[in-house]
């Protein structure tokens, strides 16, 4: 699967951009701040349906302009699909599959996978756990429809919850809330579930991806659960859980006036042979973490969806030497690539070079 055709409206800095990358490596050359990773955004968001640099849908509206629209065609096999983003300043996005709004946009997800290597990734492991849910939320929604649609019920259900709680404190209504417990209980269940099955997809690819990468011992997940037991695997023993967890916080979620318990709280830690990579992991062995991550996530993609993920490279190179990226692209079946760099001689790959000049890809 691979992009055939881009083109932008309005889009960061473009005002209108025509592109048609080729099927397997494409180098953007270009100096800093002329638009290189927004090429790769704007990838990414028919991918993901979210900017990967984590900004509002607003921020990638041009200067000046009301609204900025991607289109792209992705080919696979004797089909091409078309993916059409309208994003307005004010207002609801509109999204078209083949000219057609998609029942799900959860099916959107799966139409293009993509996976992108970032500078921020470091983020991932030092920072908080907010940083690492978001990871294996965001990869369990592109590996699996129900996964997407699991976390938007839980965060609309943990919402209702807190605003009841927020406004009504000890005066809370039981019986109300014994409603939205019920419902918090089987969603949280879901999510839980869908982090530990991608946690434990990923494990192996982890292992293998940050020793070859050149690391030495053995990564692994350290999922620290404020509810849910660590044997408890299915859906009815986590959605119990949760629900007892609910009634032993009830008193205290009613004083501070919001839910103290359930995924949106869990830690899910990373440990390097016992040690936890956020706080006592050196910052060349944090780097290799992060990239173990983003490997493995391609690679569990390529595995459980059958199909090789495009990938985008932004500027990773320049952090990394010569070694140690030709093994991180040496762990990753040849598909389509999208690398972005300020100097063609830190690319550790060759492809059809574009130079990127003030809005222009040539």
């Amino acid at each position: 699967m691979f992009v055939s055709w881009l083109e932008l409206r309005d889009f960061r800095c473009y005002e209108s951009l025509k592109f048609r990358p080729e099927p397997g490596v494409n180098v953007l050359v270009g100096a800093n701040g002329m638009g290189k990773t927004s090429v790769l955004e704007a990838l990414g968001y028919m991918g993901m349906m979210k900017s990967f640099r984590g900004v509002p849908d607003d921020a990638l509206v041009r200067d000046t302009a009301s609204s900025a629209v991607i289109r792209g065609g992705i080919a696979g096999g004797a089909t091409e699909t078309s993916v059409e983003c309208e994003l307005p300043i004010d207002g609801r996005r509109t999204v078209l599959v083949n000219g057609k709004r998609p029942q799900r946009m959860r099916d959107v997800l799966l139409s293009v996978p993509v996976v992108a290597f970032m500078p921020d990734d470091l983020d991932v492991v030092k920072r908080g756990p907010a940083m690492r849910r978001d990871y294996l939320d965001d990869l369990a929604a592109r590996l699996w429809p129900q996964a997407g649609a699991d976390l938007t019920e839980f965060d609309r259900t943990l919402r209702q919850r807190n605003t009841l709680l927020r406004q009504e404190g000890r005066t809370t209504d039981p019986v109300t809330l014994d409603v939205w417990d019920d419902r918090l209980a089987l969603a949280a269940a879901s999510v839980l579930g869908h982090r530990r099955a991608v946690a434990s997809a990923l494990q192996p690819h982890l292992v293998e991806a940050y020793v070859s990468v050149g690391g030495q011992g053995e990564l692994r997940w350290s999922y620290q659960s404020t509810w849910g037991s660590d044997e408890a695997f299915d859906q009815e023993s986590l959605r119990k859980a949760m629900a007892s967890a609910l009634v032993n916080s009830r008193t205290k979620d009613m004083d501070v006036r919001t839910t103290t318990v359930g995924p949106h709280r869990d830690d899910p830690g990373l440990v390097l042979d016992g040690r936890s990579t956020r706080t006592r992991a050196s910052q060349g062995e944090q780097r290799t973490v992060a990239i173990a991550l983003r490997v493995g996530a391609h690679r569990v993609i390529e595995e459980l969806r059958d199909t090789t993920p495009i990938l985008l490279l932004d500027d990773v190179f320049s952090e990394l030497d010569h070694d140690r990226a030709s093994r991180v692209l040496s762990l990753m079946p040849a598909g389509q690539v999208f690398v972005t760099t300020a100097r063609e001689d830190e690319v550790p790959i060759e492809g059809r070079k574009w130079s990127v000049h003030e809005g222009k890809v040539l």
